[in-house]
């Protein structure tokens, strides 16, 4: 247990504290401010677990979430922002775990960019998962509770936002 490995365990469960809020939000402005300090604090982490790619596209998700609550449904914006996942991933690639967060990141941009309430909420719950992933292989404890546990609250939300449009057609 180095001092590094503990600072990344930390900068994990500082993003969990975000993320929680932020998905048990119903409102998704509440939901992009609380991501971006939540991956502000992924990016650390992956940058203590040595994480290169993850921590690059991590820096690129905070650009996204920037872009995406300005210029939602801007194609060129995110195919912009796809190329950029893509070229440093294609830069700091170290082996083949390197395409989870790729994943992640693609998703997450077609999600944020084109789609609102649950569809929105479903694509970054793939990118949640894809998340997991990876935090589980590079030993993340901090990050992979994190992950795990905005699966949970993202379904939770999910079924919440579909018993409010339920309510919403009966009256």
């Amino acid at each position: 247990m180095t001092l590094t490995w503990i600072a990344g365990q930390l900068a994990g469960l500082v993003a969990l504290a975000f993320c929680m809020a932020g998905f048990a939000s119903k409102q998704d402005d509440r939901l992009l401010v609380l991501l971006i300090s939540a991956n502000v604090a992924f990016a650390l982490q992956f940058v203590f677990f040595q994480s290169w790619t993850a921590a690059a596209l991590t820096l690129l998700v905070i650009v996204r979430i920037l872009l995406a609550r300005r210029h939602q449904g801007n194609r060129l914006l995110m195919s912009l922002l796809l190329l950029a996942n893509f070229m440093a991933a294609a830069l700091t690639w170290q082996s083949w775990i390197d395409l989870l967060p790729l994943m992640a990141a693609t998703l997450g941009t077609v999600g944020m960019f084109m789609l609102r309430g649950i569809p929105l909420r479903i694509l970054l719950g793939m990118a949640a998962f894809c998340w997991l992933l990876n935090n589980l292989l590079i030993g993340s404890f901090g990050g992979s509770l994190a992950e795990g546990l905005i699966l949970v609250t993202n379904a939770y939300t999910i079924w919440r936002l579909a018993k409010l449009q339920r309510e919403q057609q009966v009256t």
